[in-house]
Protein backbone atom coordinates (compact mmCIF):
# COMPACT_ATOMS: atom_id res chain seq x y z
CA UNK A 1 0.00 0.00 0.00
CA UNK A 2 2.88 2.29 0.48
CA UNK A 3 4.23 2.45 -2.97
CA UNK A 4 0.72 2.56 -4.57
CA UNK A 5 0.86 6.31 -2.99
CA UNK A 6 4.61 6.77 -2.88
CA UNK A 7 5.16 11.21 -2.26
CA UNK A 8 1.24 11.70 -2.50
CA UNK A 9 1.13 11.12 1.41
CA UNK A 10 0.27 14.22 3.78
CA UNK A 11 1.08 12.44 7.18
CA UNK A 12 -0.02 14.26 10.62
CA UNK A 13 -2.73 17.10 11.63
CA UNK A 14 -0.99 19.96 10.58
CA UNK A 15 -0.07 19.49 7.53
CA UNK A 16 -3.21 17.98 6.93
CA UNK A 17 -4.92 20.95 7.49
CA UNK A 18 -2.29 23.17 5.19
CA UNK A 19 -2.96 20.73 2.70
CA UNK A 20 -6.92 21.36 2.69
CA UNK A 21 -6.49 25.38 2.86
CA UNK A 22 -3.79 25.42 0.38
CA UNK A 23 -7.00 24.76 -2.14
CA UNK A 24 -4.72 21.77 -4.14
CA UNK A 25 -6.93 18.91 -4.80
CA UNK A 26 -7.03 15.71 -2.36
CA UNK A 27 -7.70 11.88 -3.32
CA UNK A 28 -8.81 11.18 -0.35
CA UNK A 29 -8.39 11.74 3.75
CA UNK A 30 -8.15 8.55 5.92
CA UNK A 31 -9.16 9.62 9.84
CA UNK A 32 -8.57 7.41 12.58
CA UNK A 33 -12.12 6.15 14.31
CA UNK A 34 -12.77 7.56 17.90
CA UNK A 35 -10.94 10.87 17.06
CA UNK A 36 -12.38 13.36 19.22
CA UNK A 37 -11.29 17.16 20.52
CA UNK A 38 -10.72 20.59 19.09
CA UNK A 39 -9.12 18.99 16.02
CA UNK A 40 -12.09 16.91 15.21
CA UNK A 41 -14.36 19.86 15.55
CA UNK A 42 -12.02 22.18 13.61
CA UNK A 43 -11.35 19.23 10.74
CA UNK A 44 -14.82 19.00 10.54
CA UNK A 45 -15.77 22.43 9.90
CA UNK A 46 -13.44 23.24 7.30
CA UNK A 47 -14.35 19.81 5.41
CA UNK A 48 -18.11 21.16 5.09
CA UNK A 49 -18.87 21.85 1.61
CA UNK A 50 -15.78 20.19 -0.03
CA UNK A 51 -16.10 18.14 -2.51
CA UNK A 52 -13.44 15.58 -0.66
CA UNK A 53 -13.66 11.78 0.22
CA UNK A 54 -13.10 11.18 3.79
CA UNK A 55 -12.99 7.54 5.69
CA UNK A 56 -13.35 6.94 9.35
CA UNK A 57 -10.51 3.86 9.84
CA UNK A 58 -9.30 1.76 12.22
CA UNK A 59 -5.72 2.58 13.75
CA UNK A 60 -4.31 -0.71 11.63
CA UNK A 61 -5.00 1.25 8.32
CA UNK A 62 -3.10 4.40 9.22
CA UNK A 63 -0.20 2.31 10.33
CA UNK A 64 -0.39 0.75 6.63
CA UNK A 65 0.21 3.81 5.31
CA UNK A 66 3.05 5.09 7.07
CA UNK A 67 5.30 4.11 10.64
CA UNK A 68 5.57 7.82 11.21
CA UNK A 69 3.21 9.33 14.15
CA UNK A 70 0.21 10.43 12.10
CA UNK A 71 -1.87 11.85 14.82
CA UNK A 72 -4.50 9.91 13.52
CA UNK A 73 -5.01 11.64 9.87
CA UNK A 74 -3.15 10.83 6.85
CA UNK A 75 -4.47 12.63 3.57
CA UNK A 76 -3.81 11.67 -0.16
CA UNK A 77 -2.82 14.39 -2.33
CA UNK A 78 -3.86 13.76 -6.19
CA UNK A 79 -1.79 13.19 -8.23
CA UNK A 80 -4.15 15.12 -11.07
CA UNK A 81 -6.58 17.78 -11.56
CA UNK A 82 -9.71 16.98 -11.43
CA UNK A 83 -12.55 18.89 -13.82
CA UNK A 84 -16.29 20.14 -12.24
CA UNK A 85 -19.10 18.34 -14.53
CA UNK A 86 -20.05 21.46 -15.46
CA UNK A 87 -16.83 23.05 -16.89
CA UNK A 88 -16.51 19.45 -18.47
CA UNK A 89 -19.86 19.44 -20.13
CA UNK A 90 -19.33 23.52 -21.26
CA UNK A 91 -15.76 22.81 -23.06
CA UNK A 92 -16.73 20.11 -24.84
CA UNK A 93 -19.97 22.25 -25.94
CA UNK A 94 -17.45 24.96 -26.81
CA UNK A 95 -15.16 23.39 -29.15
CA UNK A 96 -18.74 22.15 -30.74
CA UNK A 97 -17.98 18.52 -30.43
CA UNK A 98 -20.54 15.76 -29.53
CA UNK A 99 -19.82 14.73 -25.67
CA UNK A 100 -19.21 10.95 -25.70
CA UNK A 101 -18.54 10.36 -22.01
CA UNK A 102 -17.83 7.32 -19.91
CA UNK A 103 -18.77 7.23 -16.37
CA UNK A 104 -17.67 4.56 -13.60
CA UNK A 105 -20.16 3.12 -11.25
CA UNK A 106 -18.67 1.70 -7.98
CA UNK A 107 -15.48 0.46 -10.08
CA UNK A 108 -12.65 0.03 -7.26
CA UNK A 109 -9.68 -2.09 -8.62
CA UNK A 110 -7.08 0.57 -9.65
CA UNK A 111 -5.69 -1.57 -13.06
CA UNK A 112 -9.42 -1.57 -14.55
CA UNK A 113 -9.90 1.99 -13.85
CA UNK A 114 -6.50 2.55 -15.38
CA UNK A 115 -7.42 0.48 -18.17
CA UNK A 116 -10.38 1.93 -19.13
CA UNK A 117 -9.10 5.31 -19.29
CA UNK A 118 -6.43 4.24 -21.33
CA UNK A 119 -8.78 2.99 -23.94
CA UNK A 120 -11.43 5.91 -23.37
CA UNK A 121 -8.52 8.44 -24.10
CA UNK A 122 -7.56 6.27 -27.17
CA UNK A 123 -10.81 5.48 -28.97
CA UNK A 124 -11.88 9.62 -28.55
CA UNK A 125 -13.62 9.76 -25.43
CA UNK A 126 -14.42 13.48 -24.15
CA UNK A 127 -13.55 12.44 -20.32
CA UNK A 128 -14.51 10.00 -17.66
CA UNK A 129 -17.14 10.12 -14.36
CA UNK A 130 -16.52 8.90 -11.28
CA UNK A 131 -18.04 9.13 -7.81
CA UNK A 132 -15.77 10.49 -4.49
CA UNK A 133 -17.06 7.30 -2.83
CA UNK A 134 -16.54 3.15 -3.96
CA UNK A 135 -14.31 4.76 -6.65
CA UNK A 136 -10.56 3.76 -7.07
CA UNK A 137 -8.15 6.23 -6.39
CA UNK A 138 -6.04 7.68 -9.37
CA UNK A 139 -2.85 6.34 -8.29
CA UNK A 140 1.23 5.52 -9.49
CA UNK A 141 -0.20 1.87 -10.57
CA UNK A 142 -3.25 3.33 -12.51
CA UNK A 143 -0.99 5.95 -14.17
CA UNK A 144 0.99 3.13 -15.01
CA UNK A 145 -2.15 0.55 -16.15
CA UNK A 146 -3.10 3.93 -18.19
CA UNK A 147 0.12 4.63 -20.21
CA UNK A 148 -0.31 7.79 -18.84
CA UNK A 149 -3.14 8.66 -20.87
CA UNK A 150 -4.63 9.75 -17.05
CA UNK A 151 -2.90 13.25 -18.17
CA UNK A 152 -4.34 13.36 -21.58
CA UNK A 153 -8.18 12.91 -20.59
CA UNK A 154 -10.85 15.05 -17.98
CA UNK A 155 -11.51 12.90 -15.28
CA UNK A 156 -14.20 14.46 -13.08
CA UNK A 157 -15.15 13.22 -9.06
CA UNK A 158 -18.27 14.40 -8.29
CA UNK A 159 -20.36 13.76 -5.12
CA UNK A 160 -23.41 11.42 -6.88
CA UNK A 161 -23.80 9.87 -9.53
CA UNK A 162 -27.65 9.82 -9.54
CA UNK A 163 -27.31 13.67 -9.57
CA UNK A 164 -25.05 14.07 -12.25
CA UNK A 165 -26.95 11.77 -14.31
CA UNK A 166 -29.92 14.29 -14.03
CA UNK A 167 -27.45 17.08 -14.99
CA UNK A 168 -26.35 15.24 -18.10
CA UNK A 169 -29.83 14.59 -18.90
CA UNK A 170 -30.84 18.32 -18.58
CA UNK A 171 -27.74 19.04 -21.21
CA UNK A 172 -29.35 17.04 -23.80
CA UNK A 173 -26.48 13.78 -23.00
CA UNK A 174 -28.24 10.79 -23.39
CA UNK A 175 -27.61 7.83 -20.50
CA UNK A 176 -26.73 4.57 -21.66
CA UNK A 177 -25.84 0.86 -19.75
CA UNK A 178 -24.55 -2.30 -20.62
CA UNK A 179 -26.41 -4.99 -19.13
CA UNK A 180 -26.80 -9.01 -19.40
CA UNK A 181 -30.06 -9.32 -19.82
CA UNK A 182 -30.54 -5.80 -22.12
CA UNK A 183 -32.95 -7.08 -25.49
CA UNK A 184 -30.68 -4.64 -28.08
CA UNK A 185 -27.14 -5.87 -29.36
CA UNK A 186 -24.65 -2.86 -29.08
CA UNK A 187 -24.72 -2.18 -32.43
CA UNK A 188 -28.55 -1.13 -32.19
CA UNK A 189 -27.85 1.65 -29.99
CA UNK A 190 -27.08 4.83 -31.60
CA UNK A 191 -24.17 6.53 -29.98
CA UNK A 192 -23.94 9.22 -32.89
CA UNK A 193 -26.08 11.58 -30.30
CA UNK A 194 -24.51 13.58 -27.05
CA UNK A 195 -24.09 10.33 -24.67
CA UNK A 196 -22.47 8.84 -21.16
CA UNK A 197 -22.25 5.36 -21.19
CA UNK A 198 -22.15 3.86 -17.37
CA UNK A 199 -20.14 0.77 -16.82
CA UNK A 200 -20.64 -1.43 -13.82
CA UNK A 201 -18.22 -3.58 -11.46
CA UNK A 202 -17.81 -6.78 -12.27
CA UNK A 203 -19.54 -8.10 -9.28
CA UNK A 204 -22.77 -6.25 -8.83
CA UNK A 205 -23.26 -4.54 -12.74
CA UNK A 206 -24.44 -0.91 -12.95
CA UNK A 207 -26.91 -0.01 -9.64
CA UNK A 208 -30.44 -0.05 -9.98
CA UNK A 209 -31.11 3.34 -9.20
CA UNK A 210 -28.76 4.41 -12.39
CA UNK A 211 -30.04 1.85 -14.53
CA UNK A 212 -33.71 2.58 -14.29
CA UNK A 213 -33.26 6.61 -15.05
CA UNK A 214 -30.78 5.68 -18.49
CA UNK A 215 -32.32 5.94 -21.39
CA UNK A 216 -31.68 2.46 -22.98
CA UNK A 217 -29.66 0.01 -22.15
CA UNK A 218 -27.44 -2.74 -24.60
CA UNK A 219 -25.61 -6.26 -24.47
CA UNK A 220 -22.48 -7.16 -25.82
CA UNK A 221 -22.89 -10.12 -27.54
CA UNK A 222 -20.94 -13.51 -25.82
CA UNK A 223 -20.48 -16.80 -27.67
CA UNK A 224 -18.40 -18.21 -25.16
CA UNK A 225 -19.28 -20.51 -21.44
CA UNK A 226 -17.64 -17.39 -19.57
CA UNK A 227 -20.31 -15.29 -17.63
CA UNK A 228 -18.99 -12.20 -18.89
CA UNK A 229 -15.77 -9.89 -19.77
CA UNK A 230 -13.68 -7.73 -17.85
CA UNK A 231 -15.08 -4.07 -17.72
CA UNK A 232 -11.48 -2.85 -19.22
CA UNK A 233 -12.21 -5.12 -22.18
CA UNK A 234 -16.04 -4.21 -21.93
CA UNK A 235 -14.81 -0.55 -22.20
CA UNK A 236 -12.79 -0.94 -25.29
CA UNK A 237 -15.87 -2.84 -27.27
CA UNK A 238 -17.93 -0.27 -26.20
CA UNK A 239 -15.54 2.93 -27.15
CA UNK A 240 -14.57 1.13 -30.47
CA UNK A 241 -18.48 0.98 -31.10
CA UNK A 242 -18.85 4.46 -30.44
CA UNK A 243 -16.06 5.57 -32.62
CA UNK A 244 -17.05 3.57 -35.66
CA UNK A 245 -20.34 4.76 -35.89
CA UNK A 246 -19.45 8.64 -35.37
CA UNK A 247 -16.61 8.10 -38.34
CA UNK A 248 -19.41 6.59 -40.98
Amino acid sequence: MKSEYKNQLVIGRKPVLELINSGKQIEKIFIQQGLKGEFEIELRNILKGKNIPVSFVHPNKLKAFTNQNHQGIIAISALIDYWKIEDLIDDIYFKGEVPNLIMLDSITDVRNVGSIIRSAEVLGSHGLIMGIKNSAAINHTTIKTSAGAVFNIPISKVKSLSNTIDFLKNNGIKIFTSNLKAKKKINQIDFTGPCCTVLGSEDEGVSNHISKNADDEFIIPQKGKTDSLNVGVSAGIILYEILSQREK
